[in-house]
């Protein structure tokens, strides 16, 4: 193994699903109010980070975010398994050829650095058929400011397959510029790929290392991995 590669999910591998409304829905449940969730921006977030900023402006303060936030989890994620199996997700374009490539290098190792808490990745994962396909992974769950999750993965990674990954072979695959600066704050390349709610124009904007409109074209997405 030579290479860590970091994959987003949301935007990035999948799309669609019942994620929204189960938080709405869980947000209401337990304070009472989903803040201006219908406006707001959960691209390349958090989803504690999401949740605290929503709650702040319906005026609540932090110490009482912070004690519902086992109460709001434990309640999305029931919503979340109630509402999958007719809501999935849905892969994105060229995924599964990517992975089974990326598999058959032998190189790189593949992990996740998400947003979205752990058991929340895992169902929309499970969905496409995909949540055995990363040994490990950071999450929303772990940190909730976005920028301490590359270090948590490569640390995980390290324990998991016993290399000590360089930060410039690892690699951060994300669709928002959130995602482009956590893996510049680590060290890592940075891959953007706008197939998410950003164009091709903003990530550039980001200056990631490599920019793809999507990962249809496998044998090139790989050539710009394990470079």
């Amino acid at each position: 193994m030579e290479t860590l590669v970091l994959f987003d999910i949301d935007g990035t591998l999948v799309t669609g699903g019942p994620a929204k409304d189960a938080f709405g829905l869980a947000l209401e449940r337990v304070y009472g109010t989903t803040g201006p969730i219908e406006a707001w921006e959960f691209s390349g977030k958090t989803d504690p980070q999401i949740a605290r900023e929503l709650l702040r402006e319906a005026g609540l303060r932090d110490a009482d975010i912070e004690a519902g936030f086992p109460g709001l989890w434990n309640a999305y994620l029931v919503e979340m398994e109630r509402r999958i199996p007719r809501e999935p997700t849905r892969l994105l374009p060229g995924v599964i050829s990517l992975v089974d490539a990326l598999d058959r290098a032998g190189s790189a190792a593949l992990a996740l650095l998400t947003g979205n808490v752990a058991d929340g990745a895992r169902l929309k994962l499970e969905a496409v058929g995909l949540a055995q396909r990363f040994a490990v992974g950071a999450y929303g769950s772990d940190h909730e400011i976005r920028n301490e999750l590359p270090a948590i993965a490569w640390g995980r990674a390290r324990a998991h397959w016993g290399v000590t990954f360089a930060p410039e072979r690892v690699l951060v695959v994300g669709d928002t510029p959130r995602d482009v600066e956590c893996g510049r704050y680590f060290g890592a390349r940075t891959v953007a790929v706008a197939t998410g709610r950003f164009s091709r124009g903003e990530l550039s904007e980001a200056d990631p290392d490599v920019i793809l409109d999507d990962f249809s074209d496998t044998a090139s997405v790989v050539e710009s991995f394990l470079r």
